[in-house]
């Protein structure tokens, strides 16, 4: 595939052009109605580089751990919270766009979008220790303790052995029996998954064991959703403090990253 084509605004056509996307997300805006609506009120306001392509994000010891996208703006970042400082980089190789990140023990693994591997990152140096392969796309990953999770834009999770890498089991995403497509970056939070649906201000919160979808959190009004950014720049990013419980959420190129709390589901 030529450099052109591998590019975010390719995704976009490609999508916008396909039919079959158009009927997925008839029926997810469907599912919606029935599935609960859960709003936000914004708790804290943090900067964050409006550059950064944002494509993983998670919270670790005090900072914010970022992989960004885009062929030749592929970094591996540490990101001081208070103000947005990267204290850390790691470049992607060259022409590979980077994609998800998840932390496990002492390391980081990151996915790339359609080249089919991924890489194993020393969590303090950001040396790169190991390549992996995978079939498919890589979107996002996050971790529940005993697994890795990852998604590829499809209705479908995966969950790998954090060691081996290696596909363990798949998991369908629901909304009232209807498949969930684009299922992006990811955040595990309180024995759910938290999933950003690409090119939608929702964030589905899913259930591991079922993959049916509880609860739709609509971030709708957060103001990047409300400016006249690039068709880019789009919600993306969940990350989550487990010892202060506290939500981040981000979006590609946004200037800010907001820490939420969740309001009560809207009537139907």
């Amino acid at each position: 595939m030529s450099h052109a084509l591998r590019t975010s605004a390719a995704r976009l056509a490609q999508w916008a052009l396909s039919v079959t996307l158009g009927l997925a997300v008839v029926a997810v805006c469907a599912a919606q109605a029935a599935v609960p609506v859960y709003g936000y009120r914004i708790k804290a306001t943090f900067p964050h580089d409006d550059q950064a392509y944002t494509e993983g994000l998670f919270y670790l010891n005090g900072d914010l751990f970022e992989s960004t996208g885009q062929e030749g703006r592929s970094f591996l970042r540490k990101v001081r919270l208070k103000d947005g400082a990267v204290l850390q980089s790691q470049a992607i190789p060259p022409g590979l766009f980077g994609e998800g990140i998840v932390n496990w023990g002492d390391d980081i693994i990151s996915l790339t979008w359609q080249d089919g591997f991924g890489f194993r990152w020393d969590l303090k140096t950001f040396a790169r220790k190991a390549v992996f392969q995978y079939p498919g796309e890589g979107w996002a990953l996050t971790q529940d303790g005993k697994s890795l999770i990852m998604s590829d834009g499809t209705p479908y999770l995966r969950f790998l052995d954090p060691v081996t890498l290696k596909e363990i089991r798949r998991l369908k995403v629901t909304a009232d029996g209807q498949p969930v497509m684009r299922i992006n970056e990811l955040e595990f939070v309180k024995g759910e998954v938290l999933a950003n649906i690409w090119l939608t201000n929702r964030i589905a919160r899913i259930d591991p064991k079922s993959g049916k979808v509880t609860g739709w959190i609509d971030l709708t009004g957060l103001p990047e959703t409300k400016l006249s950014l690039d068709a880019d720049s789009v919600l993306n990013g969940i990350a989550y403090d487990r010892e202060h419980d506290r939500l981040f959420v981000t979006g590609k190129n946004w200037p800010h990253l907001y820490e939420i709390g969740l309001t009560s589901p809207q009537e139907p």
